[in-house]
């Protein structure tokens, strides 16, 4: 199995990118980097260990992975870690923790929304399927309560023009039409 999961693909995020070819190339690029982890099925383990870099083993990645590992040419884990260690209080608090764990805050979804959103990259949600282009990141809410992280593809449902989503919500990484299936909560698109 390939290691590699979306906490990589947001890592891809950090080049700096400014003209509109490089936007498009690293969009491109994550969206690949996403798509090559399909049919990978983690395992949950229930502690996590500790990982040097952001590329994470598929076998013990979160859900929230599919964003992170999509991205081989950044460290997300480590970008997470210093804005946390930095400014801590403004991350959830979801979790008891008294300061960062760079062993899984680069996993889990509230924190990378928050670190997308101090990095300047939210943009407005909408129900507008033309709003989502490929590389952007979208945050919903799914029934219970539980936070879930996708990719927009460079793929379009034949029937309604919609953009499949790459993630992994717990069936390994798969492209698929649930844009719409749930609760929006967030949408980020780290190349501009």
């Amino acid at each position: 199995m390939r290691g590699t999961h979306l906490t990589i693909l947001l890592s891809l995020l950090i080049f700096g990118v400014s003209q509109v070819a490089k936007a498009q190339d690293g969009a491109e690029k994550l969206v690949d980097a996403a798509r090559s982890d399909r049919g990978n099925l983690p395992r949950y383990a229930p502690s996590p260990s500790l990982v040097a870099t952001s590329r994470c083993h598929a076998a013990s990645a979160a859900m929230s992975s599919s964003v992170p590992s999509a991205n081989k040419a950044l460290d997300l884990q480590l970008m997470v870690h210093d804005d946390m260690a930095a400014h801590f209080s403004a991350y959830p608090a979801n979790w008891g923790l008294k300061h960062p764990d760079p062993n899984i805050d680069h996993r889990r979804v509230l924190n990378l929304a928050t670190w997308l959103k101090r990095q300047g990259k939210a943009i407005a949600v909408s129900r507008r399927s033309g709003d989502y282009v490929a590389g952007d990141i979208v945050t919903w809410r799914l029934p219970g309560g539980q936070p879930h992280i996708g990719i927009v593809s460079d793929r379009r449902d034949a029937q309604t023009g919609t953009p499949l989503i790459i993630h992994n919500i717990g069936r390994g990484t798969q492209e698929e039409k649930i844009l719409f299936a749930y609760d929006i909560t967030g949408h980020f698109r780290y190349f501009r």
